[in-house]
């Protein structure tokens, strides 16, 4: 799902400049195809999708306003929807914000969502199914959007060594954004997260290296490590499975706590970048751990879940590959694009961990 014409879009525009878009588009295309993430020169789509999702746009428009927001069960009633903006020195994205009505009670805690390529905040919405649960656990869920004037895919740009910084590029505006959400709802950086899907997980994961000090954990769905990419071409190889080279720690002192999702069947994004981020919390653990493995089934789909702890019983990383599942949600909504309904819920399993409970009321 990260379609990567994203980042080789804007090369290849950089390059022609004035030339058509359907003529670079053609280009990029051909150039997937060459290198293997696009089967049959691109005549087919992306596996993974849910058949549904293939002929469906997203499911609710930023333009559609909050009538066509609450008939796709985006907004439950007595709940907000809101279009905001937020604007630093590295730049400005505009973002969606959900405050369920269940947080008249007190706030839980911020979830920020960060989606794939081609999606927006609507679509990701309504695929995740993250508003009902915002509603059921009392917390805020960020959805920013990323601006086709920075990547022609939407694609968060998480190969680009200037995204992959502190203080720097679309880190410092996500972290900033969080920050002021957080100030804005009283909540403490332990009950601030951060997840995303393809692109978006791997851009939070970066977020995870970069601001540990904002974000207490990491949902990364179907992403990529940390480092796994610096340019378009090792971006490719990194997709593909066949870079296992990751540049190391943003230079941070502890790693955040970690869920990953990745389907055993994935051909867009290798299964190798979910044991690549797994590797990675676990190499950079201070203090002794101790991993067991777990397997089951849910939705029809069997999944082995690796689970890493610290001798005082604090869960640092769980591992969660399904069987089967390709580049899609785990447990998603038809309504949205990228998902799949089939298997664990990938939602509920995140809040489970992001809060540290088990229980049905945080």
């Amino acid at each position: 799902m990260i379609k990567f014409s994203s980042g080789a879009m804007r090369q290849v525009l950089d390059g022609v400049r004035r030339s058509r878009f359907a003529d670079a588009n053609d280009l990029v295309r051909r150039t997937l195809a060459r290198h293997g993430l696009l089967p049959d020169g691109g005549s087919r789509p992306l596996h993974g999708l849910h058949p549904a999702a293939r002929k469906r746009p997203a499911a609710a428009s930023t333009a559609a306003g909050g009538n066509r927001a609450k008939a796709h069960g985006l907004v439950g009633d007595g709940a907000e929807f809101r279009h905001e903006q937020f604007e630093c020195d590295a730049g400005s994205r505009p973002f969606r914000t959900y405050v369920p009505s269940s947080a008249a009670r007190g706030v839980t805690g911020i979830v920020v969502m960060l989606h794939g390529c081609t999606q927006t905040p609507e679509d990701f919405a309504a695929g995740t199914g993250m508003n009902a649960l915002a509603e059921q656990h009392r917390f805020v869920v960020l959805y920013p959007q990323q601006s086709r004037g920075n990547n022609a895919q939407s694609c968060w740009n998480w190969f680009s060594r200037g995204d992959q910084r502190r203080d720097r590029g679309e880190p410092a505006i996500l972290a900033g954004m969080t920050r002021k959400a957080a100030v804005e709802h009283g909540v403490s950086r332990d009950q601030t997260f951060v997840a995303g899907l393809s692109a978006g997980a791997a851009m939070a994961v970066i977020l995870g290296e970069t601001y540990p000090d904002v974000f207490s954990a990491v949902g990364a769905h179907s992403g990529l490590a940390f480092g796994a990419a610096k340019d378009v071409p090792s971006a490719f190889a990194a997709m593909a499975g066949r870079n296992r080279s990751v540049a190391g720690s943003a230079g941070t002192d502890s790693t955040v706590r970690t869920i990953v999702f990745h389907g055993s069947t994935d051909s867009t994004v290798h299964p190798a970048n979910g044991e690549q981020i797994a590797q990675d919390i676990v190499s950079r653990c201070s203090e002794p751990t101790i991993e067991s493995m777990k397997q089951g089934a849910a939705g029809g789909r069997s999944f082995d879940r690796k689970i890493t702890t610290t001798a005082d019983g604090l869960t640092k990383l769980e591992h969660w590959v399904v069987d089967g599942l390709g580049h899609a949600w785990s447990g998603g909504q038809p309504e949205g694009t990228y998902t799949d309904p089939r298997g664990p819920d990938a939602s509920s399993e995140m809040i489970r961990f992001f809060f540290n409970t088990a229980d049905q009321d945080i």
